[in-house]
């Protein structure tokens, strides 16, 4: 394993997308144990794109514009539907003043497993990503594409569990103002929204 793909991984998590202001706006809301939770559901999301650029299937998903359309169509709905939902004060991320609300573990991480599953694009990343450090000398290339990618969810994990514990740090202070929180809920809501209608309109 290159420390350039150590290092370019590393860039890669560290670039806020949607994972990041989940387990962020997890932290924020309901403490370190949940955006812990966060990171692990965001984690876990990873995996379908994992195989499937291990067995091919991103190779399909990339020619067939209608398997990808549709996935990225369930991609931009969820991440409307949580924007729409967080503007709520409700669904899985509830900014509201007061204490910290208990949540479920489970629920938080299912949010966080579909976050990343319905992207497309993640499939797309790693057919274009991982194989540039795949070295045909050290054996089977789908146990090289295994490793790389763990090692991937890993790197992600622990970054977004840092992120998630800062979060939490400064939460308890953010939940006291009304008017922190409101603008809050309208970023978090307009960074969904954004997301989701940057994924809307690109073309691959």
């Amino acid at each position: 394993m290159s420390i350039e793909f150590l290092i370019t991984a590393l860039i890669v998590v560290l670039v806020p997308g949607t994972g990041v202001v989940y387990t962020v706006a997890m932290g924020f809301t309901a403490g370190r144990g949940a955006s812990f939770a966060a990171a692990f559901g965001c984690t876990l999301g990873i995996l379908p794109a994992l195989f499937a650029s291990a067995v091919g299937l991103a190779a399909l998903l990339h020619t067939s514009a209608l398997l990808f359309q549709a996935v990225k169509l369930a991609g931009v709905l969820y991440l409307l539907y949580l924007a729409w939902q967080t503007l709520k004060e409700s669904g899985p991320v509830r900014i509201k003043a007061g204490e910290r609300r208990p949540v479920a573990a489970w629920a938080v991480i299912r949010t966080g497993v579909l976050i990343n599953a319905l992207n497309p694009k993640l499939s797309l990343f790693f057919l274009a990503f991982i194989p540039q450090f795949i070295d045909p000398a050290a054996g089977s290339a789908i146990r090289q594409i295994m490793v790389l990618g763990a090692v991937f969810m890993a790197m992600t994990f622990a970054v977004f569990v840092i992120y998630g514990a800062f979060a939490a740090l400064f939460g308890e202070k953010v939940l006291r103002s009304d008017t922190v929180l409101k603008w809050m809920r309208r970023t978090v809501a307009a960074a969904f929204a954004g997301f989701g209608l940057r994924l809307a309109f690109s073309d691959r």
